[in-house]
């Protein structure tokens, strides 16, 4: 089942879709919840789950402090899956472990920037009772090339304190960017955003939704379109506040997750995979 198939008795926006819950165990013990997303190239390409490196480490990703009051680090997550299925919404709950049996951990890092990017990818062997909406960052579904500049809003979908908005549907927590986008370059591939996030939304995916219309630039000019059909841009994946005290937030940019993405399909033909 895909975006063309989905149960149409409920009204749903795709990017609703496009988020998940996961929780964060040690053993059988229920540390945290937070927000992931799948993303692919295309239709046709490999498909990875991308959620931050400090819902996995279970650690600060500067200071590298346990998040947990008693000191456990997470081994395992649940993801909570749409389950396929033609007439109604269904869930399907898939644990999956951190760390082989030799002790390395099943995520791949950023390529390049390691450890000091707040984002992971993990692969999975998807079975047919699993049902994928990814961002794909190469098809104008969820890539119309909007511009989009400082003050202007963006949506962070994720699970604050683990809530949802029905079942694992997540809520949408909107604010605004808080610096222009042209600043992001290779080695710093992150922006600031102003917006009442809180936990449990690290790993969101961030988008730009646009229900009536949009810009874009044409040959250096800057084009209004006006549209009857919603359009959104996906931005980046949420990271956490910069600060307990600030709204201000912290994604990594879309133009990372590529990166991110492209080591992933490396590391999925090799002879390890996740079961």
């Amino acid at each position: 089942m895909d975006l063309e198939t989905t149960p149409a008795k409920l009204n749903v926006a795709v990017p609703s879709l496009k988020s998940l819950y996961i929780e964060m165990y040690y053993g059988d013990l229920l540390l945290a919840s937070g927000s992931v997303f799948l993303a692919a190239n295309d239709k046709e390409s490999h498909c990875a789950l991308i959620t931050n490196r400090h819902n996995v480490t279970g650690r600060h990703q500067e200071t590298s402090k346990c998040l947990n009051r008693n000191g456990a680090i997470p081994d395992n997550i649940v993801i909570h899956f749409h389950k396929a299925s033609e007439s109604v919404w269904k869930w399907k709950e898939v644990k999956l472990p951190l760390y082989r049996s030799d002790g390395t951990p099943f995520w791949i890092e950023h390529p390049r920037l390691g450890a000091n990017a707040d984002m992971v990818a993990l692969n999975l062997s998807w079975g047919s009772d699993v049902t994928k909406y990814p961002y794909f960052l190469k098809t104008d579904l969820d890539r119309r090339s909007i511009e989009i500049g400082p003050a202007e809003p963006i949506s962070v979908i994720g699970f604050p304190f683990g809530l949802s908005s029905s079942e694992h549907f997540p809520l949408w927590a909107t604010g605004f960017l808080a610096q222009e986008l042209s600043f992001i370059s290779p080695d710093n591939p992150s922006f600031i955003i102003d917006c009442r996030t809180r936990p449990g939304q690290s790993g969101s995916a961030v988008i730009a939704y646009r229900p009536g219309g949009y810009r874009s630039i044409k040959d250096g000019r800057i084009n209004t379109t006006l549209t009857g059909e919603t359009v959104w841009e996906f931005l980046g994946i949420y990271s956490g506040r910069i600060n307990p005290e600030s709204d201000l937030g912290r994604v990594w940019h879309v133009s990372a997750i590529e990166e991110l993405l492209a080591a992933a399909e490396v590391e999925y033909i090799k002879p390890r995979r996740i079961k």
